[in-house]
């Protein structure tokens, strides 16, 4: 009788030693998972942060870009015009051949800038720029899907039995989700120029 104690006693002992032991994994799996999603919720908003400051640099330089492209465009056709009206103006000989001269040398500059880059036209940057803008608005969106979704699984791990048991002696709290808040930041972005 006394083996039979000692035999259901160990086999109690070791019951109860295999439950802690498989509480203690699951405990130190749940820990992990927690770590992991959230160093996958932070990568993905540094994600988004890669893509915002590539967007607060990209806009302004393709901005200035345009700007100065269009601004040496109507320089360009404002001293064609100038030089035209001059050339109309022109009463005397000396007059008309200085005028002459500065026409064509302005016409020459302006030839040259379209035979040397005809793909260089205002609304070919301006086109540009809008898929310049396209292209990272795309690309923020989907940085913004990535984080919602490391996110998503986050805050799902976090809410449900039994880990949210380990969730609550990490004192983890649910992350916010990326989402507008003002419905002016909800519109295209507008360039103006």
């Amino acid at each position: 009788m006394k083996l039979l104690l000692s035999t259901g006693g160990i086999i109690g002992i070791v019951a109860a030693v295999a439950v802690v032991l498989i509480i203690v994994i699951w405990a130190i799996a749940t820990y992990n998972k927690f770590v992991g999603l959230g160093a996958n919720s932070d990568d993905a908003f540094s994600g988004i942060d890669v893509y915002l400051k590539k967007r607060y640099d990209l806009i302004p330089n393709l901005v200035e870009t345009v700007k100065g492209y269009a601004k040496h465009e109507s320089e360009t056709f404002a001293r064609v015009t100038e030089a035209r009206s001059k050339a109309m103006s022109a009463t005397t000989v000396s007059e008309k051949i200085a005028a002459d001269k500065e026409l064509t040398t302005v016409l020459q500059g302006f030839r040259r800038i379209t035979e040397n880059y005809p793909e260089l036209k205002a609304n070919t940057n301006f086109l540009d720029l809008q898929n310049q803008l396209r292209v990272i608005e795309n690309e923020l969106v989907n940085a913004r899907k990535y984080y919602n979704a490391c996110v998503r699984e986050l805050n799902k791990k976090i809410k449900g039995f039994p880990s949210l048991i380990i969730a609550k002696m990490m004192k983890l709290e649910q992350r916010e989700y990326f989402a507008i808040e003002n419905p002016e930041e909800r519109q295209n972005v507008k360039v103006q120029f």
